[in-house]
């Protein structure tokens, strides 16, 4: 049996459950059928999450619909940095990277399985570099700011390196024009699997999540939104609620003009795109931030396991937010970056992994996204539908603190957020150095699960078979797969592979051949027919294709 080490829990009873929290996409459709609620969310993105999860905190009674999967848009497909943003501060905005940071800390206190601190590298360089030793001290003075206004919560201040210093942290770095480095120190998540704990601690807490759910319109009761008509597996019905939030994204206008026929679009679409490298090719411990030749955009590769994760793009998006893929230009000009400052030679046949997405940027029309400020906005229309655009995953927990702030106000109730100290189910009690020090399964699984992979280890003690890997090179078990079927609410081969696992970024073509067997085990699980486990895996396997048709051949995306 696979047991978590533990120390006292802060309180929260959703965060210690001593029972898995199993998720039935029956049962959970005619809750929304048959009750009333006191705020529906429509969204499944962080933003969407974490309103939900405060809401069920506060004791609302709330739900939360996602058309496709929890995390599948833009919350699936970012940076996953929690991060105070050294940018903002040299674009003026201290106190967004304040309270940014304040806000990282609340993460690793109540998601500490989820959130790890990460260690980002400068180099500086005597030539053709971010800045060279003359700018490099008054970029000091910028890090000195982000240490005194919240990134001393850390645990470490930012460092000034040696030469040799530099290379033990990333050897294959153009030592030619090097003169050292500064480091400084953040974090990052599995921002899918971050996504998805948040709204099953929501579940915890009594609120009704479902995905694959489409809201096909609104409920209007004496010219006030008052629920959706959701549509969910060849289902239709109306869900009530007293108040509806839109947290959808890029669709922010699409369901803001069902609500009101006036409404003016507001959201501004920039793309930002991802390649995933063998870490073999490019061997840094830490994230290393390079220049792009010819570009303002700083690029940063960041090692994941036994992969290099490099990005990220800035460019206003005019096409479909539901085809969003990185592209060959893209691709191209991430691997230049790389390959101007890394030693060998990076190609387009080392990428084994791409996401694009879009941030749902609010503000005028004019000017780089890269130099838009990342403010939340929060209102409510006329209608009294309440509207969250803009912001960024690291203060998602604030900006659900105020969703529902507003929600209180349309309600015309009291009532504190709750959220604050709130740890996240599996948080509670975890203590990543013992984890670390297990090693194996139990590692693998405390640093996704946290405490509560003491279920998915049950499974592998029921049955040994669920231990073994369900992708060729990569650590996933067939017993994740299972536990997304139970659990998660997964529903199909690409909701496994591109989110539960992660597997699709890291190892698209290996987790394009566990398709079949991904898709066997949800057979069983889900009670699914065989022409419904062939139409999963051969959606995923087109969907592989199209990706890879628009990265490497430069198809349209």
């Amino acid at each position: 049996m696979i047991t978590m080490p533990a120390r006292k829990p802060r309180r929260s009873a959703a965060a210690t459950r001593r029972t898995p929290l199993l998720l039935d996409r029956a049962a959970l459709k005619r809750r929304l059928a048959d009750d009333t609620y006191d705020v529906l969310v429509i969204g499944g993105g962080i933003t969407g999450a974490y309103a939900v999860l405060d809401a069920a905190s506060r004791g609302l009674r709330a739900a939360l619909v996602e058309k496709d999967d929890f995390a599948s848009g833009t919350s699936s497909k970012s940076s996953k940095m929690v991060h105070g943003g050294l940018r903002y501060i040299e674009q003026g905005n201290v106190n967004l990277v304040r309270h940014s940071l304040l806000e990282r800390h609340r993460f690793r206190k109540n998601a500490p399985h989820l959130v790890h601190r990460l260690p980002f590298l400068f180099p500086i360089l005597e030539k053709e570099g971010i800045f060279d030793a003359r700018l490099a001290k008054g970029f000091e003075g910028l890090l000195w700011t982000y240490d005194l206004v919240g990134g001393w919560r850390i645990g470490k201040l930012h460092q000034r390196l040696t030469v040799p210093e530099v290379l033990a942290q990333a050897p294959t770095l153009r030592a030619e024009n090097l003169k050292g480095g500064l480091m400084y120190f953040d974090a990052r998540t599995d921002d899918a699997r971050l996504v998805l704990t948040i709204v099953r601690t929501a579940a915890a807490l009594g609120a009704t999540v479902l995905n694959g759910a489409r809201a096909e319109g609104l409920l209007m009761q004496r010219g006030k939104v008052a629920g959706a008509r959701v549509s969910a597996d060849g289902d239709s019905f109306d869900i009530r609620a007293r108040a509806v939030v839109n947290a959808t994204g890029v669709w922010t206008d699409e369901l803001d003009a069902k609500a009101d026929d006036g409404h003016a679009p507001q959201v501004r679409p920039a793309k930002g795109v991802h390649i995933v490298v063998p870490w073999d090719k490019v061997r840094i411990n830490c994230t290393v931030t390079v220049p792009i030749p010819g570009r303002a955009r700083r690029a940063t590769c960041t090692r994941w396991g036994n992969s290099v994760v490099l990005g990220t793009t800035d460019e206003d998006y005019q096409g479909s937010p539901d085809d969003v893929h990185c592209t060959r230009e893209e691709m191209d000009f991430l691997l230049e970056g790389a390959n101007t400052a890394f030693e060998g030679k990076l190609t387009p046949d080392d990428v084994v992994g791409s996401i694009g997405g879009l941030r749902p940027l609010v503000g005028g029309k004019e000017g780089a996204t890269l130099d838009m400020r990342r403010d939340h906005h929060i209102t409510v229309g006329r209608t009294g539908m309440v509207t969250v655009t803009g912001g960024k995953l690291t203060t998602s927990r604030h900006m659900g603190e105020l969703v529902i702030d507003k929600v209180m106000t349309v309600l015309g109730r009291k009532g504190r957020s709750r959220t604050t100290d709130l740890p996240l189910l599996g948080g509670a009690g975890y203590d990543a150095e013992a984890v670390a020090a297990s090693g194996g399964i139990a590692a693998h699984l405390g640093e996704r699960f946290g405490t509560e992979a003491r279920f998915v280890g049950d499974l592998i003690q029921d049955d040994p078979t669920l231990a073994e890997p369900i992708v060729a090179g990569l650590p996933y078990t067939r017993a994740e797969v299972v536990y997304a079927a139970r659990a998660e609410l997964a529903r199909s081969v690409d909701d496994v592979l591109s989110r539960r696992l992660r597997a699709r970024l890291f190892a698209r073509d290996a987790s394009a051949e566990a398709a079949g067997a991904v898709g066997a085990v949800l057979g069983r699980e889900l009670n699914l027919t065989q022409a419904e486990v062939e139409r999963s895996v051969s959606e995923y396997l087109a969907a592989v294709r199209h990706e890879k048709s628009v990265l490497l051949e430069g198809a349209a995306a």
